[in-house]
């Protein structure tokens, strides 16, 4: 369990981080571009120059004002790194500015509130599940509908995004416009591992469409069953119960009409659940924390967001990772991808409502200008070493190609639970037991580690029930 509560915290927190401090296909994160070791390069060889040509009919004249930015990171450049495109674009071709108001993570939401209460500068606000809607309701943030023009929503730009932004309307207005999909939930595997035991690649499963969890459960079962004598052998390591409840396409709570609706029943969310269920009867979920893909090649898959794939390659450098997205529900019409989301939020009574637009609008021209794509790929495939010249992290082109392929919304689907925006008692991991942790994590967990008091889904899903239908009643009033 304390094994459990280090791992869970720790992915709770990097992906809480990444969803708004990464842009979308510009993963800051160093790696590589793998084969060819003499054309390792560092960031700060890679730069773009903003040209006016991004300019549309409809921006606001921000030259010279200064956005507060309330965050425990920095957006401007540190440790003599360069500017990210979007920041470029910002300084360069608008003449905003932006302010770093430094806070850590445990006080951010605190230091928001006060700030807000106190009348003093806050502008923008890292994204986070919990904006929507318990932040809203908390008149932390401002909708950004005001702004469309300035944003450019009518025109190509935002193409592909649109399912994705309405996903988050609440109350009939756009409090979170994604500029871009972003941490994927990945299945890291080893082409050398695969090939040795006889099982077919998930990535050609996956560009076949046949990627799914009859196909994943087979090849555990096989791996596991074919162990040498005296080995003990695990079908997955990392974390994903989130990623196989969303792979049907079914979310715990619902937004329909204006009305939020406890969806736990779920024929396909039980679905989902079974699937836990049986991998850890199987003993094929090995439940320590790792970190990277296990490198005694005695476990055959690893599920986590991408952010984990460098140190994974650095940790099985000769054993031909690929990555694919978790596998699809037998029944579903889609690839549902379990991801968060790029975004910056509004906050509720800033006046620089135009700049935050202005900067959203160019994390998205960040996010879809084939150049400065470019220029993101670049510095992805660079590669991270110590000091001393150990390998710490890279990522190779091929396995950059998928992840941009997974993330394009002509590919997959990606889902978005209003469960996690409820607050604590929805999605918190307080001491991290069954009894205080947050329903979101219970679902995502419990059947996979174990539970004394919980023996079947039906256990779990009817002790929980009475407290969603609690939030969402809270949420409706």
């Amino acid at each position: 369990m304390k094994n459990l509560k280090r791992y869970l915290a720790v992915l709770l927190s990097v992906t809480a981080m990444m969803s708004t401090a990464v842009s979308c296909n510009k993963e800051e994160a160093t790696s590589s571009s793998s084969e060819d070791n003499s054309h390792y390069k560092s960031e700060d060889e890679f730069a773009v120059e903003a040209g006016d040509d991004v300019k549309g009919e409809n921006d606001a004249d921000i030259s010279g004002q200064t956005i507060y930015w309330l965050a425990d990171y920095d957006i401007n450049p540190q440790n003599n790194n360069d500017r990210s495109v979007a920041l470029s674009l910002f300084e360069d071709v608008y003449g905003g500015k932006i302010e770093w108001i430094q806070c850590t993570s445990e006080e951010k939401f605190s230091t928001l509130a006060q700030r807000i209460l106190a009348d003093q500068p806050v502008d923008m606000f890292p994204y986070e599940w919990d904006a929507v809607p318990n932040g809203v309701s908390k008149n932390q943030y401002q909708p950004l509908d005001d702004y469309y023009d300035i944003l450019e929503m009518d025109t190509d730009l935002w193409d592909g995004m649109e399912d994705v932004i309405d996903m988050f309307e609440y109350n009939g207005s756009h409090y979170v416009v994604p500029y871009c999909v972003s941490d994927p939930l990945l299945i890291t595997y080893s082409r050398k591992l695969m090939e040795a035991e006889g099982l077919e690649d998930p990535r050609e499963l996956y560009e076949k469409g046949e990627w799914d969890w009859d196909a994943f459960m087979e090849m555990m079962n096989t791996f596991v069953s074919n162990a040498p004598e005296g080995v003990t052998r695990y079908g997955i390591n990392g974390w994903f119960g989130q990623a196989a409840m969303q792979s049907t396409g079914e979310t715990v709570v619902k937004y329909e009409d204006g009305k939020f609706i406890n969806n736990i029943d779920s024929p396909e969310i039980e679905k989902a659940q079974l699937l836990l269920q049986e991998m850890a009867t199987k003993n094929l979920y090995q439940p320590e924390w790792i970190g990277y893909f296990p490198d005694d090649q005695n476990t055959l898959f690893f599920a986590m967001a991408n952010w984990a794939l460098g140190a994974s390659n650095a940790k099985n450098e000769d054993m031909d990772l690929m990555v694919v997205p978790f596998p699809k529900a037998p029944d579903a019409d889609d690839y549902y991808l379990c991801a968060n989301f790029g975004a910056r939020m509004l906050v509720d009574g800033s006046d620089k409502g135009e700049a935050v637009a202005t900067y959203i609008k160019c994390e998205r021209l960040a996010a879809t200008n084939e150049e400065y794509k470019e220029v993101a790929k670049q510095k992805a495939l660079v590669v991270e070493k110590s000091a001393a010249g150990v390998l710490k992290s890279f990522v190779t082109e091929e396995q950059y190609d998928a992840i941009q392929e997974y993330l394009d919304t002509d590919n997959t689907t990606p889902v978005f639970d209003f469960g996690y925006g409820m607050g604590d008692r929805m999605y918190g991991d307080g001491e991290y037991t069954y009894e205080t942790r947050g329903v979101m994590n219970n679902l995502e967990t419990t059947l996979l580690e174990g539970n004394e008091a919980v023996d079947s889904w039906a256990t779990l899903r009817d002790a929980w029930t009475g407290v969603i239908q609690e939030e969402v009643d809270k949420f409706n009033k």
